[in-house]
């Protein structure tokens, strides 16, 4: 039997790399001559560096750089293929980076990812992958691009402060000074989701509240998003309110393609096609994938849903494995999954399961594995017509 392991991280808990491991040591117990490839993957929220440099044999690259509150700290990308630089905008700018007590949508910057961006321009990549999940900001890139030589000025022509909160000082971009690589370097943003830059769907009403906004932040930062927006096109002629996905990260993706010119893309889709999942699927028997939750979400530009629909394509059986089943996971059982496995055995209190979240993945792909030699074994019984 010939199995392709392909999941997303389990967040908070294992990589993706650590999850197929978990899995093809689960189904070994109990199948020693299964021929299994493991390919972790990410849609283009935190893991997504992980997965690629595992994924082509890449390598890592640390820098010093700015957390959110602008403290200084220390930041990885990785870099694949020689020529191409991926980064996570949650390595510099992420939710996890600050305590609760300290998030503030109104003051938290995106100023660390433009620092991770000049430096692998000033290393002559030209090529740059974006993935956006996790942020603590919502300022739509201005912190971004402050670091790589932008000028966001106010009415009096001086340089505005840094965080969502100020975006309403905000009279003109100066441009004039962007770091000149820019020019011949092609930028991708990976994501996951497809929420417009403003309104109803849009980063700060949906994502704001998760990162400390309290109503009254939530419609100053509203209002700042779209001013922000405003000036962009004035200044750029780039009209950044109503791209699909361009509310990612707090805004981050539409200032990304706003201001640099940067391609938004389906995180799935980009990174599969740089990793070649569809190559290593055509021989595979059986495909497995998952993430910590799997629900009605999934189906909305998620790993597991993308592997799932390529197995669709060659008629190869698929399952998940996810932490938990979420709410409306049963449509996707219908209609996409073979089946869904919970990986949990018993109620556990969520810090448990993060902690064992390797052996319960072991566990239960062992449990699969039983069950799929047990069904062979029914087969064999039944008499032949």
């Amino acid at each position: 039997m010939k199995i392709l392991i392909a999941p997303d991280s389990f967040k908070h808990s294992l990589t993706g790399a650590e999850v197929a491991e978990a899995i093809k040591s689960g189904i070994h117990s109990i199948l020693k001559e299964a021929t299994i490839h493991t390919l972790p993957l990410a849609d283009g929220g935190e893991g997504t560096v992980a997965a690629l440099v595992a994924s082509t044999g890449g390598k890592k690259r640390r820098i010093a750089v700015h957390d959110p509150l602008m403290r200084k700290i220390e930041a990885e990308y990785g870099i694949i293929n020689d020529d191409t630089a991926v980064i996570e905008m949650a390595a510099a700018s992420g939710l996890e980076l600050i305590s609760n007590e300290e998030r503030n949508p109104l003051v938290t910057t995106t100023f660390g990812t433009g620092e991770l961006i000049k430096d692998a321009l000033d290393n002559g990549f030209k090529k740059i992958i974006i993935g956006v999940g996790g942020s603590a900001t919502n300022d739509a890139g201005a912190g971004m691009a402050q670091a790589l030589g932008a000028r966001l000025l106010n009415d009096k022509g001086e340089d505005i402060d840094k965080g969502g909160g100020h975006l309403d000082k905000l009279k003109r971009i100066d441009l004039s000074h962007l770091n000149p690589a820019l020019s011949d370097t092609s930028i991708h943003v990976a994501v996951d989701v497809k929420n417009p830059l403003t309104g109803e769907q849009g980063a700060t009403k949906v994502y704001a509240p998760q990162k400390g906004a309290d109503p009254t932040m939530v419609d100053m930062l509203e209002r700042n998003l779209a001013h922000f927006a405003d000036v962009i096109w004035q200044s750029t002629g780039n009209n950044v309110k109503d791209i699909p996905g361009g509310g990612a990260a707090g805004g981050l993706a539409a200032g990304l393609a706003g201001v640099l010119g940067a391609n938004i893309e389906n995180g799935f889709n980009l990174i599969s096609k740089i990793i070649g999942l569809e190559r290593y699927m055509k021989d595979a028997d059986l495909v497995i994938t998952g993430e910590g939750m799997i629900d009605s979400q999934t189906a909305f530009g998620k790993t597991p849903h993308g592997v799932a629909m390529l197995a669709k394509k060659y008629k190869i059986p698929v399952v998940g494995f996810a932490g938990t089943l979420g709410e409306g996971y049963n449509q996707l059982l219908s209609s996409v999954f073979d089946n869904l496995y919970p990986i949990t055995e018993k109620p556990v209190k969520l810090d448990e399961a993060l902690h064992a979240a390797e052996h319960l993945l072991f566990q239960a792909s062992a449990r699969m594995m039983r069950s799929l030699l047990l069904g062979n074994k029914i087969d064999a019984l039944k008499p032949k017509i």
